[in-house]
């Protein structure tokens, strides 16, 4: 008997979701950091073993879009929600639970299996010394149950890994009798120069305060590999002329840093040797135009 599906993991911005597919797959397929709206596509990661394929789905944080990229993001989540056979929604010990009630609704009315994941219990606990942390979380997990009955509620910390195994004991449980669906060597979906990009994007999002960072996307013109190294040319694109000069700095020197930083990331993410050449342009408004999302990739379909 071989088991096979689709595990997708939902939720608000800044909650854990990618931190938690990290934890999950075993490999940084996500990018995380402590910014929200960090995650703009939905990126699978793939866990395999002789007798089960697990198919996880990272997905951007639910919000009420502003502009057109941010409509695309929710796209990518709301599909995450047509073929699931596992959900996992993510919340926190601090979250409002009724936030984003519309998107809340959908998975209220899901009839596959949904496990609601409480991360950051860390935080309670670590808050709420002089008070009982048990009590404050039982709490909380009473107000979600109120919102979502029929879902299975687990508190967890992704940080600390903390009830990730027994959360795979459970996946493993609910998942339905299946071939694979991808290679058992297959670890995602992505290609290599989406990694690049997401890479390069996230010394830009630890960088850069402010609007930058959510001005900001990375292309990667060329990927050229061989057994030694690995040669690549990237575009910052951004929306302004003094998004520009700020992301390339005095004599260059915050492009620099961030174009370092990132080879060293990316030479520890492949294993080789890497020469990284960043260039900076202007793309006006690009977040708000459908064709440039389109050839960005920002197409859920």
């Amino acid at each position: 008997m071989h088991k096979a599906g689709f595990v997708n993991i939902v939720g608000n911005p800044n909650v854990g979701k990618s931190t938690l597919m990290n934890q999950l797959v075993g490999e940084r397929i996500s990018i995380a950091t402590f910014k929200a709206q960090t995650t703009r596509h939905r990126i699978m990661g793939i866990v395999n073993t002789p007798d089960m394929q697990i198919v996880f789905s990272d997905t951007p944080g639910v919000l009420k879009p502003n502009y057109k990229l941010q409509e695309s993001m929710l796209a990518f989540s709301e599909s995450a929600l047509a073929d699931a056979d596992v959900l996992l929604y993510v919340t926190d010990v601090v979250e409002n639970p009724e936030k984003n009630m519309e998107f809340l609704e959908k998975v209220q009315k899901m009839a596959i299996p949904v496990i609601l994941l409480i991360n950051k219990i860390d935080e309670l606990q670590s808050a709420q010394k002089s008070q009982n942390s048990q009590s404050l979380l039982n709490d909380i997990v009473d107000k979600w149950h109120a919102l979502l009955p029929n879902a299975e509620i687990l508190p967890i910390s992704a940080k600390n890994k903390f009830g990730i195994d027994m959360l795979l004991k459970r996946i493993q449980e609910l998942l339905p009798e299946s071939p694979a669906y991808f290679d058992k060597e297959q670890l995602t979906d992505k290609p290599a120069r989406f990694f690049v990009s997401e890479i390069i994007r996230k010394k830009i999002l630890l960088y850069y305060d402010k609007e930058i960072p959510y001005s900001v996307e990375v292309v990667v013109e060329r990927f050229k590999e061989d057994d030694r190294q690995i040669h690549i040319n990237a575009i910052i694109y951004v929306e302004r002329e003094s998004q520009k000069g700020i992301i390339i700095g005095h004599q260059g020197v915050a492009l620099k840093k961030v174009s370092t930083e990132a080879r060293k990331a990316l030479e520890k993410f492949f294993d080789k040797h890497i020469y990284l050449e960043v260039f900076v342009k202007v793309d006006k408004d690009w977040r708000s135009s459908q064709k440039e999302l389109d050839n960005f990739g920002y197409n859920p379909q």
